[in-house]
Formats: C-alpha cells, sequence, structure tokens
C-alpha cells in the first residue's frame, strides 16, 4: 500500500505505553501502586516519547483477578485513588498530548456487583437475566472450559436458586449475558460516561466472547478443553452487538479501539477491523505468544523458534497489509516480559536484546504496544515457590496438575517463562 493511499488516523502513528497501576508507580508507601504515582511519573512517560497510555483496570474491584473483576464501573478502585485523582490524571495526560485508553471489562463482571447480587437472590428477580444460568433440574450442564477455575469447569453450582451460572474466567467472574438487550444498554451507557469524561478509547478484554451460543450446546469433540477459545470467539452475534456498540457509542467520539481477541485469527480478524464492517480498528492476536507455549502454560523445544515467529508475523501483516490496522506488541500484562520471552535476559545480553527488540516494534506496520518497564529492559521475576504467585491462571494450573498427579514442579518451571505474574511485579 503506498502512503498516498492510507488513511491516516492518530492511532495509526501512536506509541502505546501500557501501565499495570498496581506495580507502576506506589505513591503513599503502602506497598500498592496508586493513579497519584502515574501523575508524578507523567513527566517521565512524556520523556519516552509515548503517545498513548493504556491504563489496565483501575475501576473497583475486590481485586480477584487483579482488577478485571469489576464491581463498579463507575467508581475508582480504593488502593489506587479516587475519582478526582483520576480527573487529575487525565487532564496532566492530556496538558502533555498524551492520550488515554481505559481496559472495557465487560464479558464479565465480579459476583460482587451489584447486578450479580441481585441476580443470584431469586430466579425471578429483575436482573437474573444479566447473567447466563443453567437451572439444576435440568441437570449437569453442558461442557464448558474456564480459564481459571481450579477445575476447569467454567459453570458454578449457585445453591441459594439451585442453578449453575457461567464463568469463562475466575468463579467470581460470570459472564454478562449480552444477549439481553438490558445489558448492551448498560454498558453502552457506562462507555459514553467515560468518552465524555474525555477519555481516548478502549482496550476491550477478551471482547470476542460476548456472545454465547443459544441453548448453551454441547460442542464436538475438536473443540472440547482449552480448544473451546476458538468457539468462545465463534459466538452467533458478536459481529452484530461490535456494529451496533459502534453505531450508539464509538462513532460518536474521536477515539481508538484494541480488541484483545483471542480465538482470532487472520482468516478472521478483518471481521473485527475492517473499516467498512464499522466495529472496532484494532485487534491483537495470540498466535506468535503461542509459539512453544503447550497447555498450562509448558514450554517446549519452540519456546524461541525464529523461523515460527518470523512465519506468524509476516502473516499478520499480510491479513492487514490492505484493509485494517495491525497491532504489534512482545509483551504486556499477560505475558513475560520480552527480553526473557524472546532473547536472552542474561545480564551480558539484557541491554541489547532490550533494545534490538524495541526496534523491531517501532519498524513494524501497525501500532506498536509497549509494556511498562520494557524501557529499562526488566525481566521475569522467575519465582521458585507457588506460594509466591498471585496469579490465578499459574495457582489453577498447578492445583489441577497437582489434582491430577501430575508434575507441579513442571509448571513452576515453565511458568519462570511464561507465567502471567512476571511482568505484575514492581
Amino acid at each position: 500500500m503506498k502512503l498516498k493511499n492510507i488513511d491516516r488516523k492518530w492511532w495509526k502513528e501512536a506509541v502505546v505505553y501500557q501501565i499495570y497501576p498496581r506495580s507502576f508507580q506506589d505513591s503513599d508507601g503502602d506497598g500498592i501502586g496508586d493513579i497519584r504515582g502515574i501523575i508524578n511519573r507523567l513527566d517521565y512517560l512524556k520523556s519516552l516519547g509515548v503517545d498513548v497510555i493504556w491504563l489496565s483496570p483501575c475501576f473497583a474491584s475486590p481485586n480477584d483477578d487483579n482488577g478485571y473483576d469489576v464491581s463498579n464501573y463507575r467508581e475508582i478502585m480504593a488502593e489506587f485513588g479516587n475519582m478526582a485523582d483520576f480527573d487529575e490524571m487525565l487532564a496532566g495526560m492530556h496538558e502533555r498530548d498524551m492520550k488515554l485508553l481505559l481496559d472495557l471489562v465487560v464479558n464479565h463482571t465480579s459476583d460482587e456487583h451489584e447486578w450479580f447480587k441481585q441476580a443470584r437472590s431469586s430466579r425471578d428477580n429483575p436482573y437474573r437475566d444479566y447473567y447466563h444460568w443453567w437451572p439444576a433440574e435440568k441437570g449437569t450442564p453442558p461442557s464448558r472450559w474456564s480459564y481459571f477455575d481450579e477445575h476447569a469447569n467454567a459453570w458454578c453450582y449457585d445453591k441459594q436458586t439451585d442453578a449453575y451460572y457461567l464463568h469463562y474466567f475466575a468463579v467470581k467472574q460470570p459472564d454478562l449475558n449480552w444477549e439481553n438487550p438490558k445489558v448492551r444498554e448498560e454498558v453502552y451507557d457506562m462507555m459514553h460516561f467515560w468518552f465524555k469524561k474525555g477519555i481516548d478509547g478502549f482496550r476491550m478484554d477478551v471482547i470476542t466472547f460476548i456472545s454465547k451460543h443459544d441453548g448453551y450446546p454441547e460442542f464436538v469433540e475438536e473443540y472440547q478443553g482449552q480448544n473451546m477459545i476458538d468457539m468462545y470467539a465463534k459466538g452467533p452475534r458478536l459481529h452484530e452487538y461490535l456494529h451496533e456498540m459502534n453505531q450508539k457509542v464509538l462513532r460518536h467520539y474521536d477515539i481508538m479501539t484494541v480488541a484483545e481477541g483471542p480465538g482470532t485469527h487472520i482468516d478472521n480478524v478483518l471481521d473485527l477491523v475492517d473499516e467498512a464492517r464499522e466495529e472496532l480498528n484494532m485487534s491483537y492476536h495470540f498466535d506468535h505468544q503461542s509459539i512453544g507455549v503447550s497447555d498450562r502454560g509448558i514450554v517446549n523445544e519452540d519456546f524461541q523458534n525464529l523461523v515460527k515467529f518470523k512465519q506468524v508475523m509476516s502473516q499478520w501483516d499480510a491479513a492487514l497489509s490492505h484493509k485494517g490496522w495491525n497491532t504489534v506488541y512482545l509483551g504486556n500484562h499477560d505475558m513475560p516480559r520480552m527480553v526473557t520471552r524472546w532473547a536472552s535476559d542474561a545480564p551480558e545480553h539484557r541491554a541489547s536484546a532490550s533494545k534490538m527488540l524495541t526496534t523491531y516494534l517501532l519498524s513494524m506496520r501497525g501500532t506498536p504496544y509497549y509494556y511498562q518497564g520494557d524501557e529499562i529492559g526488566m525481566s521475569n521475576i522467575k519465582f521458585d515457590s507457588i506460594d509466591d504467585y498471585n496469579d490465578l491462571m499459574t495457582k489453577n494450573w498447578h492445583t489441577c496438575t497437582v489434582n491430577e498427579g501430575g508434575d507441579g514442579e513442571q509448571i513452576i518451571n515453565s511458568h519462570k517463562l511464561t507465567g502471567r505474574d512476571n511482568a505484575r511485579t514492581p
């Protein structure tokens, strides 16, 4: 594509820097990063040359999954500060010509959200249909795989109403029922709330999972276990909902949107990001992150296979060469540190490896995403004991493996390379 034919947008020419607030900067000595800490580092962030700050969730949350379990979408997590702090941070970013991207977590809420408290109180509560339920009198629900459940089961029995609720992630993260138009209107109204405050876009957490299959049918054998991810991303009304979101919210603002797209591959990504479809601007994938990583984060011999990496990244570049727009990233809050994952974090190599990977990110076609600490070449923490881990994924996969009589030590050794806590330490 020639430069003169490119539809120029500010988000195509930006460098995005992700902040995981809990571990970025602690301003008050309580051991927890906070919004005031970010405010204190705005000049530093500006000095890096970044254009957009992507902020991991800062909403009210009981923190079962580090803020990705939201209990109130219009309040700030008390550990991080308050709305006045948020407003000051946003104003400070805009004064420095930086934009702010928030995490939109609307596949699920916390079970401590008022909607779910109401929903589980009785079967005839008005909020009951805000979530997915399977009455116990219908027997065992059709199998569904969960990322964070210690039994990998996405159905949880709720004694109070003698029914199961669906949770693709942790047991304290019940999935919202997007088939209910009231849920969608609640989400759209909340998005307007933040856009009217002045934010500049959303990174949309597991947004490809929001549409569920009617009646919760059993999936064929090919899509059992962790392979269900691809089915979760094929909900029959996904694109209807995203187009509706675009028409009711997104098109009214000069903003950027990026989907976290599990189940998205080169053969279906344009369904999300082709401009003519009026859905989202960008989507990031996991095809390169899965190289050399087996089920439960176990590392195999392909972990740093350069040929496979080049193939995957070249295919994605080609898939988005004429329509849509690409994201280019090597690490984030869900992935290991880029120097450890893609190069060498040995003392003699760490600095040059970090510069090499940064050069790669900034020279590819697409919007580059940089993660906090990448600019100083941070490497994995590599915990030796499961007791040191905080991440639900690592802990539950370790529990599953041990309960099955498997090698728990293999999980720990592999998660020194693949575990999410490697990116979340201060």
